[in-house]
């Protein structure tokens, strides 16, 4: 005997004949197909134009030689911004003292400003149900605005 419980199929009902005993079985997505919905809502709404101020940034930043590493440290982000879910940050090994003192010098002219839109955009998402997946994706932007070089893209863990 089946019973579904919502109109989704969400949740689905079934019933064990040899015990007599009810238990709840979750459908779910697959995992890829809900991280592409995500992505494309994301692009769509926020991260189009997030990877555009990034990728202008960098540009600005290319000009000078000193500034090179900022520049490639916002390509970086904005490929991030771009398509967030299902990707994660990772410290890179072999990033040493030169990291530290780029991270420092981004902090004091740009990161504290970045983490801090971020910070505000990804609250005031989450005053929504839909928004709550969107200020996620903000929350994880915070950290790599703030300490960009000596970081990585990496697939995340399923």
């Amino acid at each position: 005997m089946k019973a579904t419980s919502s109109a989704l199929n969400a949740v689905k009902v079934a019933f064990t004949a040899g015990r007599r005993e009810w238990r709840a079985v979750r459908l779910r997505w697959n995992d890829g197909a809900m991280r592409l919905l995500l992505n494309v809502i994301w692009l769509v709404l926020a991260g189009f134009w997030l990877a555009v101020g990034y990728a202008v940034a960098g540009i600005i930043c290319c000009l000078l030689i000193v500034t090179i590493p900022f520049g490639i440290a916002s390509f970086r982000i904005a490929n991030y911004a771009l398509w967030p879910f299902g990707r994660t940050l990772a410290d890179r090994p072999g990033a040493g003292a030169p990291s530290l003192l780029g991270n420092i010098v981004w902090i004091v002219f740009a990161g504290w400003w970045l983490a801090l839109e971020h910070v505000v955009t990804g609250v005031l998402l989450c005053l929504t149900v839909i928004g709550i997946p969107l200020g996620v994706a903000n929350f994880k932007l915070v950290p790599v605005s703030l300490l960009p070089l000596g970081r990585e893209i990496v697939p995340a863990p399923r």
